[in-house]
């Protein structure tokens, strides 16, 4: 038994390097399946424009890694959270043009043919005091934290046609609209942390939330892409932990349709329509098992009736760096080999954060988490940020 276990182990593991960590699979033509993933890239800048400027030149060796490790997966459709929005789509292009268009350290380059972008609520300011200092006009009073607007946003690349005409967008939908919304309270007086003019305007989404129809040789897929507020930097009436609850909760009423509440930017109301293909992405910053937030928020994915997570994405590296680094891993409940963010060990722990989570309407042929281990080819590719590519195979 325990030499059957062996082999069928040294099996996975060499497919996992081959499709993996090695050169990138056969042309897209031969494929029978189509590849989602997110990532967290963390190309975000202190100053606005700063980014952009950088990607123009074609230098920079977090960028050169980060398309590295995209070039070895080979997504056909990707969700990149943290890279600060600017209205023309240059730094997107420049990156594409400069970086994944070129070969990384003997991988083929990866083309996407097609790409989506829109405005993000992070450093949009609020005109009012959000955060309940005193003071107004700071990151913490913009509608998703940020410095400047569209500082972490999102970009959204494809092989495949967008259909950008029926795209959808919830940047502006107020969390005062939500049916039965998790409002935070004070414990000390039991009164509400946000005040009544807080409460007015306050959007759900600390970035924006989207629906983005993927045409994929005829088969419409709408990828859910969103990055829900960390549920931390708050006080005891987890505030950021009871948005992010609710920003996850946004698409899981979404994909029922149970929302006659919620309206897109442009005005239109209601969800997906029943049977739809979807694939929800993004850096929900919630982990089914660990972490800090709130009310089992990952877990309104997860057991959904409409996903299908029989597929949980894993890597070699992931239990081997949780057990390596000890700290809070060690009292963590969560299987780490799932784990996809590397956090301050003492303060946090790795946690499985990041998602592509498809309707039971498609079928899963593979998945995995990019994380290898120490000693294995392309693992130092994962300094450039603390989160980690995670993908699915999708049968078409």
């Amino acid at each position: 038994m325990r030499t059957s276990l062996v082999l069928l182990f040294l099996l996975f593991s060499s497919l996992f390097n081959e499709n993996v960590l090695g050169q990138n699979q056969s042309a897209d033509a031969e494929k029978t399946t189509v590849r989602f993933a997110t990532f967290n890239i963390s190309f975000h800048r202190r100053s606005e424009g700063f980014l952009k400027k950088k990607l123009a030149t074609g230098k920079g060796l977090n960028f050169s890694r980060i398309a590295e490790i995209i070039q070895r997966v080979n997504p056909d459709v990707i969700l990149l959270n943290e890279f600060d929005y600017d209205e023309a789509g240059q730094g997107v292009a420049d990156f594409e043009a400069k970086f994944l268009a070129v070969g990384q350290n003997g991988q083929s380059p990866i083309k996407f043919e097609y790409r989506y972008l829109a405005p993000s609520n992070t450093g949009v300011d609020s005109g009012v005091d959000l955060n309940g200092d005193g003071e107004t006009g700071t990151p913490n009073d913009a509608f998703g934290y940020g410095a400047f607007p569209g500082q972490y946003a999102m970009a959204v690349l494809s092989k495949y046609p967008i259909k950008s005409d029926q795209a959808r967008t919830f940047q502006k939908f107020l969390w005062k609209d939500m049916p039965d919304a998790t409002w935070p309270i004070v414990p000390e007086t039991s009164k509400p942390f946000y005040s009544d003019e807080a409460v007015k305007v306050f959007r759900l989404s600390s970035k924006s939330h989207w629906d983005v129809p993927i045409d994929v040789d005829g088969k419409t897929i709408h990828l859910l892409a969103s990055h829900p507020t960390p549920p931390a930097f708050d006080g005891d009436e987890d505030r950021n932990g009871k948005r992010n609850h609710d920003e996850i909760r946004l698409f899981t009423d979404y994909i029922s349709n149970q929302c006659d509440y919620l309206y897109d930017d442009n005005g239109k109301k209601g969800g997906l329509a029943e049977g739809s293909h979807f694939v929800i992405v993004g850096d929900q910053n919630a982990d089914p098992n660990d972490g800090d937030s709130h009310g089992g928020a990952a877990k309104l994915m997860l057991n959904h009736p409409l996903v299908n997570s029989s597929f949980t994405p894993q890597s070699t590296g992931g239990a081997q760096f949780s057990k390596v680094q000890g700290g809070l891993n060690d009292s963590q409940t969560g299987n780490p080999s799932q784990d996809t963010a590397d956090f301050g060990d003492h303060n946090v722990g790795n946690l499985r954060i990041d998602y592509c989570l498809p309707s039971k309407t498609l079928a899963i042929s593979g998945s995995g988490v990019y994380w290898p281990a120490p000693d294995e080819e392309g693992a130092d590719l994962v300094k450039a940020t603390d989160h980690r590519l995670v993908w699915i195979d999708i049968e078409k």
